[in-house]
């Protein structure tokens, strides 16, 4: 089948679908309220990040002109048209279920959120002393004249309201205004006093409105209108394109501005005449403006008060204790006895802030070597490493200072930690390092022992608490030799082709021999079957979008291999096209944790291989990181995983089939005895062990 036969789904529609089931979550009736109202923000804050990483290459491509190649297949012509549509129509339903569901069912709790309705008497004169007390200072009136337009600007995702006022002393002549909402700096909503026991919240936006004639003298107010504008994050192009395109992409935003709006939100009750005003005063463009309701940036529902205290959220699951772990003995003499797999947020991250902490005051440990993709806002993970630098240990970090929105934060701990002695190894040009790795060097009876710590997620205790990911213990010298030489290229600064001969035998590396190894294993399979021998191939990402990966998938499909894909966000696989990918399921699985880990399975012929690691198959991934995926060979680990993965193929309650057509099918089981939730049943099976 030549390439340009194949059908592959487009990635930036595939991630609003994903999206879309985000939503579908906050419409199921059996989450319980305040976890519904949660998902609700996480939609919300989900497509602020697409129109803010994902549009502007998305508009650069498509306005320039290019041949017939796989990138104008995944930027056609009609594609801002086709997303437009796709959110404008989850945007409705996002509003039916906030506005049909949502707000009667806090009704239904004792809780009223004013949503447009006039506020009662009853708390007019607190929501009055609140703006005059604590708002009014935070408030930056502006009135739109053409002299003062190059000196205002629209901060990205900060939300302002239009205001049509009218001059008390110049009547009928229309002035419009711009007026900051300071949900930045004051909390979005306000808890007031109850009324017959019923609580009530109110919108920041809603006290403002409440109070604008004492913000405009002189002026009658008409109207106020929310607005905002997400802004371009500066996408790297070297991240997505390469070569000729890269360059175009380059010019093409530059033309546009970096920093550039890729949407204007506004109210949809705003009058045409107002409309063209604010495209013509802020210089816009016509597709950058989109319609929306009364209120933006709802992500803040993720902040809505709760007056029913721990009620209407999920039921905790306190994390389960590893039994290995014992404190009666130090953490690498446990890891020495065995190698040992934490399943997160099943089981507590302390283990992961515990080698961390007892490397560092450890009088036996010499060296510590560590990669740092996105660091907790206050990590416990780089104050150990701080303290070990203090106490005398060499201590080597790599930080990955272009990790998209976590540049600031982890510049910031960069230069701690170099105050403090540690030596800090920044970006390599043209490559980000993905991979979750740290290297413990300890003196052991009169030699030198390694002990490693390999992840398939960010050494983050804040992400721990609610990221699915797992994370791998071992001193045998098969990885940590490997992991010693990749250290070394890291700390070389080199391109991989210009460091020298570096032989991988047990770790996948990125830029090394991942793509290779994984394309064995997949002939492996495909000879297995074409052998009568039986042959399943799964795999767990994030994301899978590398054309030359699920071509292979593809090819394992139409050699009757049973292929199996979980995939929580953009998969570009189109699954039961014939002749293509009849054999190959796909899987989606959202629920009260974010699904994070990579695990790969390959059957073998009954011998099964399991990898687990940082890489998702993304172009970016498998060509532009340096990303290292590990094998499993202790067989009960290894059991443990699939065990894990089974659970996920067997969800019938919270998994859905991703679909050629973009949609999130639920599963439904008539034979099943009673409905499954992966992520409830592997917390049982993890407490059980």
């Amino acid at each position: 089948m030549a390439e340009n036969q194949f059908t592959f789904l487009n990635r930036d529609l595939s991630w609003l679908s994903f999206n879309h089931r985000v939503l579908l979550e906050a419409a199921d009736g059996s989450v319980p309220l305040y976890s519904r109202i949660q998902f609700l923000s996480i939609f919300s804050s989900n497509l602020d990040e697409f129109f803010r990483v994902r549009m502007p290459s998305i508009y650069a491509f498509t306005s320039i002109k290019a041949k017939k190649t796989s990138l104008r297949d995944e930027y056609p012509q009609d594609l801002v048209a086709e997303v437009k549509t796709m959110v404008h129509k989850q945007l409705e339903e996002y509003g039916q279920i906030l506005t049909k569901n949502i707000l009667p069912e806090l009704e239904e709790n004792g809780i009223h959120l004013y949503y447009g309705d006039g506020i009662m008497e009853e708390h007019k004169e607190a929501v009055r002393d609140f703006f005059s007390s604590r708002v009014l200072s935070f408030l930056q009136p502006i009135i739109l004249k053409t002299e003062n337009q190059p000196n205002v600007f629209l901060e990205n995702n900060y939300l302002y309201f239009i205001i049509h006022l009218e001059s008390l002393t110049d009547p009928g002549l229309p002035v419009y205004a711009l007026l900051n909402i300071p949900s930045d700096q004051l909390p979005r909503f306000s808890e007031l006093q109850k009324i017959d026991d019923k609580s009530y919240l109110l919108f920041l936006d809603d006290v403002i409105r409440e109070n604008l004639s004492e913000v405009f003298p002189g002026y009658k107010v008409h109207e106020a209108y929310n607005v905002k504008i997400t802004r371009d994050a500066e996408l790297n192009i070297e991240d997505e394109f390469a070569g000729d395109i890269a360059d175009k992409i380059e010019k093409q935003l530059v033309k546009r501005d970096v920093g550039t709006a890729t949407r204007f939100l506004f109210d949809g009750r705003m009058p045409q005449q107002i409309r063209d005003f604010v495209l013509n005063y802020f210089s816009l463009y016509e597709e950058e403006m989109v319609e929306g309701g009364r209120y933006h940036n709802l992500k803040d529902l993720g902040s809505l008060p709760n007056p029913t205290g721990k009620k209407l959220v999920y039921e905790n699951w306190p994390a389960v204790p590893h039994p290995a772990f014992s404190y009666q003995h130090s953490i690498f003499k446990i890891i020495g006895e065995g190698e040992r797999l934490l399943h997160l947020p099943y089981h507590s991250y302390n283990y992961i802030l515990r080698f961390f902490n007892e490397a560092a005051i450890d009088p036996a440990v010499k060296e510590i070597y560590v990669t740092l993709y996105r660091v907790a806002a206050n990590s416990h993970i780089v104050n150990a490493l701080i303290s070990a630098a203090k106490n005398g240990k060499k201590v080597t970090v790599f930080v990955e200072l272009k990790a998209r929105f976590d540049e600031a934060n982890n510049l910031r701990w960069s230069k701690k930690m170099k105050e403090a002695g540690v030596k800090i190894i920044n970006s390599i040009p043209g490559l980000k390092v993905h991979a979750k790795i740290a290297l413990v060097r300890r003196a052991e009876e009169n030699e030198m022992n390694y002990y490693s710590l390999l992840a398939t997620g960010n050494f983050n205790e804040t992400t721990g608490r609610f990221y699915t990911d797992h994370v791998f213990f071992t001193s045998k010298k098969e990885f940590s030799i490997e992991l010693q030489q990749l250290f070394l290229y890291l700390q070389s600064r080199l391109q991989p082709q210009e460091f020298g001969k570096i032989t991988f035998k047990h770790l996948l590396v990125s830029q090394f021999n991942m793509i290779k190894r994984f394309g064995k294993m997949i002939d492996r399979e495909i000879e297995n079957a074409k052998n009568g021998l039986p042959a399943q191939i799964i795999i767990k990402v994030n994301n899978l979008q590398e054309r030359g990966m699920i071509e292979k998938l593809y090819a394992a499909s139409n050699a009757q291999v049973k292929v199996d894909l979980l995939v929580r966000s953009i998969c570009c696989a189109a699954p039961g096209i014939a002749a293509q990918s009849e054999h190959i399921v796909i899987r989606r699985i959202v629920d009260r944790y974010l699904e994070h880990a990579r695990i790969f399975f390959f059957h073998n012929n009954g011998e099964p291989r399991v990898f687990m690691g940082s890489a998702d198959w993304m172009s970016r991934n498998l060509h532009s990181r340096i990303e290292v995926v590990f094998p499993v060979y202790d067989q009960n680990l290894r059991d443990e995983l699939i065990q894990i993965l089974r659970l996920q193929l067997e969800d019938t309650r919270k998994a859905v089939f991703v679909e050629a057509d973009y949609s999130n099918e639920r599963i439904f089981s008539a034979a099943a005895t009673a409905p499954i939730a992966a992520q409830e049943a592997t917390y049982e099976y993890v407490k059980n062990k």
